[in-house]
């Protein structure tokens, strides 16, 4: 073991290593560029370099990627990554209270504990999680989709009308496109950017990003001044207090995270939403969640970076990629001779061991880098806002153009900040609309499915062991609460 140790640090590991940190640094801190597209453009210079270099570069990546699209989320409410979304709930609050630096300093504790224990899960628990997320079908993948659903309820600030309106928009714009299952466009209005659907990136960052860009605009102020009035130190002490204080949530939300991240094709971005609203239903202040409270910054941050560990463990497994990035990464496994499946720690336990140290060793180089990072966003956010303003719509043009290099994407972003800026004013929350975007798919496409495969019953659906046991936990988060107080009133009316 310290012999592979020793070799993780020699330069021609550590150069690369420590460049792709610094890389996922800067694409997570642009909207609109993905820790996908960031490893799938660097795949071709792995092919030149051993394995250790190849998987610190991937590695290194993908890990501050998912932390650094924290900061313009919490700086500028725009999620630099599809899994900061959550993140813009609470963190941008805690911004607007001065609190900016604190929100961040959690997110970067929460993402190095949080990644660590995913990690963790991945070294001791891969076989049985992998077998448990290989008994989803579509029937249990229907009943996630619903499930991530039902966290509209929880995050809509109370006003649940509005909240279940704006899932209903965001279905009712996952349904644009290619019929997946009869091949015919639907609501395309003839329009060939249409036919492939709305991608949810520019959608988001035109609902946070550029919305806020509008309410700005429309408010009286000097825009010569700075964004921020003075630089405060990062509050790392407060921020490990904080999570120490709500431990439970974190835990909590890393094993939320882990599983979530095992099964394929869930991800990190999916659960970062449903730890944020399974922390904000059973957290005792469930009610200022979404207001700037640090519970709801630790929950969804701990979770997105468990999920990367859980990612994997398909994958090495069973060679089932759990996200897009495993995906890529399972061809440049394969090139430098790991064959995933149950034997690959008994055939290539030294290079399993190695990527686990990468693993390990990249969370504390993380935890510098992220430091650094949000030390540098202070920096540039001392600029005048006028500046910072007409950066803010750069990076959303770019960002939205940059996903398919279609300007049609950047009349997307724009169209939906101008129904971010009106449902902001209106009080109805945003986050229930990227919920039907991204959920939207899943619910619909394992509906029809699992239909096709029962002929047209739906009896698997609610008769199938972890089908019930995600309509009886989504019944509990949702109604638990009033039935524990139903429970209580009857046993005190007995007495």
């Amino acid at each position: 073991m310290i012999d592979i140790i020793l070799n993780l640090f020699q330069l021609k590991i550590l150069i690369p290593w420590m460049l792709g940190m610094l890389f996922g640094l800067f694409v997570g801190c642009v909207p609109g560029l993905t820790a996908t597209m960031a490893v799938a453009l660097i795949i071709p210079l792995t092919y030149y370099m051993n394995s250790s270099a190849a998987f610190a570069l991937i590695l290194g990546i993908s890990f501050t990627a998912i932390f650094a699209g924290d900061i313009p989320a919490t700086f500028l409410r725009i999620p630099g990554t599809p899994a900061s979304g959550a993140a813009v709930l609470d963190g941008f609050e805690m911004y607007k209270k001065g609190k900016g630096n604190l929100a961040l300093a959690l997110d970067l504790v929460n993402s190095t504990l949080g990644g660590l224990l995913g990690i963790t899960c991945l070294i001791f628990i891969s076989p049985i999680l992998a077998n448990f997320a290989l008994k989803f079908t579509f029937f249990e993948y229907f009943w996630l989709g619903v499930f991530g659903l039902s966290m509209t309820a929880i995050i809509s600030k109370g006003n649940i009308i509005k909240g279940f309106i704006a899932v209903l928009i965001g279905l009712a714009v996952s349904t644009i496109g290619i019929d997946v299952t009869t091949g015919y466009p639907r609501f395309s209005f003839g329009n060939i950017n249409l036919t492939s659907g709305i991608s949810f990136i520019p959608a988001m960052i035109g609902l946070f990003g550029f919305s806020e860009v509008l309410n700005q605009m429309t408010k009286k102020q000097d825009f010569s001044l700075p964004t921020i009035e003075k630089i405060t130190k990062i509050p790392i002490i407060e921020a490990l207090k904080i999570t120490f204080k709500y431990v439970f949530t974190f835990i909590k939300s890393s094993i939320v995270g882990v599983l979530i991240g095992a099964l394929p094709g869930a991800g990190a971005d999916i659960a970062a939403w449903v730890s944020y609203g399974v922390a904000k239903k059973t957290s005792k202040n469930g009610d200022k969640f979404g207001t700037g409270y640090e519970e709801g910054v630790l929950a969804p941050t701990a979770a997105n970076n468990a999920a990367l560990g859980g990612t994997w463990i398909p994958a090495f497994i069973f060679g089932v990629p759990g996200d897009t990035i495993t995906a890529i990464v399972l061809g440049a496994m394969l090139m430098y001779g790991l064959k995933p499946g149950p034997r690959i720690f008994i055939e290539s336990g030294v290079q399993m061991r190695t990527i686990f140290l990468i693993a390990i060793i990249s969370h504390f180089f993380l935890f510098i880098f992220g430091y650094l990072a949000i030390k540098a966003s202070n920096y540039l956010l001392k600029l005048p806002r006028n500046i910072v303003l007409v950066a803010i719509v750069i990076f959303c043009i770019i960002g939205s153009y940059s996903i398919n290099n279609n300007f049609f994407d950047v009349y997307v972003m724009i169209f939906f900040g101008l129904i971010g800026f009106f449902f902001d004013k209106i009080g109805t929350p945003l986050a229930p609309i990227i919920l039907g975007i991204i959920l939207g798919p899943m619910v619909e496409n394992n509906l029809r499915v699992g239909l096709i495969q029962s002929d047209g019953s739906l009896l698997p659906f609610v008769v199938r062991p972890i089908c019930l046991i995600l309509i009886l936990m989504m019944i509990f988060i949702l109604f638990g609460g009033n039935i524990l107080n139903i429970i209580n009133k009857l046993i005190k009316g007995k007495k």
